[in-house]
């Protein structure tokens, strides 16, 4: 019963057609179950995560838009080394998951190890980049046409917030090996827990440090950052207390640190599937961070309308961001298991589900649109700039969503590098050459230039849903057979 996708064209009654139509996109009651069980905690965990940027960035934008450009700057930033964590660790946890599948605990201690030492090293590069070459990475996305006032200011703003949250980075790097980890084995309730409890200390703190309410000092953005770096703190300690503590729910973690003994082979099988994925996330984030410095080019208030925009989108996209990971997830236990015929019939399940729950969200976000960036304290045309890029990601939801969970298929069975082709060689090859062309070379309204580049989605959906369908993805890569 599960889809190939050749049923479209070998049913002879439209009645035939949609009872395979269901069968095949529509899950039972445990599916739904299982998929509510993953996916809900992740949902709420962004969902909280994002309300709380968005706050964030408000009360940073309150004290003025020149704070507010040079935090988004910088986020950007950060988003490079955030996704790479995700990408180092990512080569591991494809094992950890098909591990987890097959019950195999030893396998799922050997890649927590791995993840301590891909961590450890990611961070001190972070580190060691960030502090030193601070002012230029900045200066990159400042327009020459700005003002020297203000590209100074903005400069100095975004290298004292960077300065602090480099302290950020060893709590957040903990919290991602663990709670990865967490994930890998279904268990998403306690990262979320942990998260909640972080974001709360970010926002109270954002408060006291950003404004100097109740006898703290009036700190504005660096007291954006310091907020920031307690919360992580606080987050990696909750996740590391928890899962000693439970050692039986996480057998995983017993005597995990007693050696950092990793099998040769299984070493050097992660490093060849994770690699990709490292130089992946990387070249993708970094090519997410050259597409605003493309925006950037029309001028600062461009790079804050984009701000404002990508942070209430995000709100909006927990639901197919969660998704994703629930097709890793679900997807690679049941390859690590051998039930491939679960996988298959799961993979276009999921995919659909995904689907339609963008279009309810991308409605809602398009009808909120025009009022949402009305909260931000900033100039009229940028808040009217925010509101078309808003409608325009909200049309292209359902089509983000669809090669997002693509994406995800494509890594559950390891084919790392056919990953790196569909993202980082899709958006180094295609989307920068095309956003840098008509950004430098053209007088085209930063709006349709806007929506040009975000259409381009539609060409990876095509080549994602040839890829899935193939079924290339299905592989058993932790099996002894």
């Amino acid at each position: 019963m599960y889809i190939e996708l050749d049923f479209l064209f070998c049913y002879t009654s439209f009645g035939d057609f949609m009872s395979t139509l269901k069968n095949n996109l529509i899950g039972d009651k445990n599916f739904y179950r299982r998929v509510i069980a993953i996916v809900l905690p992740l949902i709420i965990q962004n969902t909280i995560t994002n309300v709380v940027s968005l706050l964030d960035n408000v009360m940073v934008g309150s004290v003025g838009t020149l704070q507010m450009s040079a935090v988004a700057i910088v986020n950007q930033l950060l988003f490079v080394f955030s996704l790479c964590i995700f990408g180092g660790l990512a080569g591991a946890g494809i094992f950890s998951t098909q591990y987890a599948g097959a019950n195999d605990n030893d396998g799922v201690r050997h890649c927590f190890r791995m993840k301590v030492y891909i961590g450890a090293a990611m961070l001190i590069i972070a580190s060691v980049v960030f502090w030193f070459f601070s002012e230029p990475l900045v200066s990159s996305y400042l327009a020459e046409d700005t003002s020297p006032a203000d590209a100074a200011a903005t400069l100095k703003y975004g290298v004292d917030y960077l300065k602090i949250m480099i302290i950020g980075l060893l709590p957040f790097t903990i919290s991602q090996i663990y709670a990865s980890t967490l994930r890998e084995l279904g268990e998403t309730k306690l990262p979320m827990v942990a998260s909640i409890a972080a974001i709360l200390i970010n926002l109270v703190f954002n408060y006291l440090l950003i404004f100097g309410k109740f006898g703290f000092p009036r700190l504005g953005v660096s007291g954006a950052a310091i907020a920031t770096v307690m919360s992580r703190f606080v987050e990696a300690f909750i996740i590391i207390i928890a899962v000693t503590v439970r050692k039986k729910s996480f057998p995983f973690i017993k005597g995990a640190f007693r050696s950092f003994y990793i099998p040769s082979k299984l070493c050097k099988d992660i490093f060849t599937k994770g690699m990709p994925l490292l130089v992946n996330e990387f070249l993708w984030s970094a090519g997410m961070a050259v597409l605003l410095q493309c925006y950037s080019v029309r001028g600062l208030d461009v790079v804050a309308a984009v701000n404002i925009s990508n942070t209430i989108n995000n709100l909006f996209n927990v639901v197919f961001i969660s998704m994703g990971s629930a097709v890793g997830i679900i997807v690679g236990q049941h390859l690590g298991a051998d039930n491939i015929k679960e996988a298959k019939v799961s993979v276009w399940r999921l995919i659909a589900l995904s689907i339609a729950t963008c279009l309810v969200m991308g409605s809602i976000m398009a009808l909120l649109a025009p009022v949402i960036p009305n909260i931000y304290n900033t100039e009229p045309h940028v808040k009217d700039m925010a509101t078309k890029f808003l409608f325009t990601v909200a049309a292209l939801m359902p089509v983000f969503s669809f090669a997002h969970c693509c994406y995800f298929t494509l890594r559950s069975g390891g084919r790392t590098i056919l990953t790196f082709v569909f993202d980082s060689v899709f958006t180094w090859g295609i989307v920068v050459p095309f956003a840098y062309s008509l950004a430098s070379f053209t007088a085209l309204p930063i709006v349709p230039l806007y929506f040009a580049v975000q259409s381009l989605e539609l060409v990876k959906c095509i080549v994602g849903f040839i890829l899935v369908k193939k079924g290339l993805w299905i592989r058993n890569i932790v099996s002894d057979k």
